[in-house]
């Protein structure tokens, strides 16, 4: 009876050459190794890795290096808009987290009457956006407020108290 040896039977097996063991083994290989193949990722990433020109983050406006992710720098605060008060209706800028609305009520009571006092707070988990709104009784005791409480120190930091923008928008028709 024949053995099957898949070397001997003519088919191959998968695991090797057909070459037989009685021949030695000549050396194909030159000075540099030949290249690996790459994958797809290894092939995108190498095709922009050789961009001429750096990328420019925005965020940043200094080049960084392509694969790295560049540390921004501090964000520069933005100066807050001077809105002329028009309206008992005020905004309340860089407030502490901290902050309540009860704590903003106290605040303005002490300028004025204070019809309501609202902080801005995330609708998934309710935490504090860092402004809110303030509505006086009337404009002339909003105005006084922005005068008396405008970059004064409260829980830590100093308030921006500014007349609030109109939230009137175009009414929008569709025929």
């Amino acid at each position: 009876m024949k053995s099957q040896d898949s070397r001997h039977s003519g088919r191959r097996s998968g695991r090797g050459s057909r070459r037989s063991s009685s021949r030695p083994r000549q050396q194909t290989r030159s000075a540099s190794p030949a290249p690996a193949k790459l994958t797809i990722w290894q092939w995108i990433k190498r095709l922009f890795a050789a961009s001429p020109k750096p990328a420019v983050d925005s965020r940043t406006a200094t080049p960084s290096t392509n694969g790295s992710h560049a540390h921004p720098q501090a964000r520069q605060a933005r100066k807050p808009e001077a809105v002329e008060v028009t309206s008992p209706k005020l905004y309340v800028g860089n407030l502490s987290f901290d902050a309540t609305e009860s704590d903003l009520f106290e605040l303005f009571k002490g300028v004025g009457a204070v019809r309501n006092a609202e902080i801005v707070t995330n609708k998934f988990n309710e935490k504090s956006k860092g402004f809110g709104f303030v509505m006086m009784s009337s404009v002339d005791e909003a105005k006084r407020a922005v005068v008396e409480l405008h970059d004064k120190e409260f829980l830590g930091r100093k308030l921006v108290v500014s007349g609030a923008k109109s939230g009137e928008r175009e009414p929008n028709y569709r025929g």
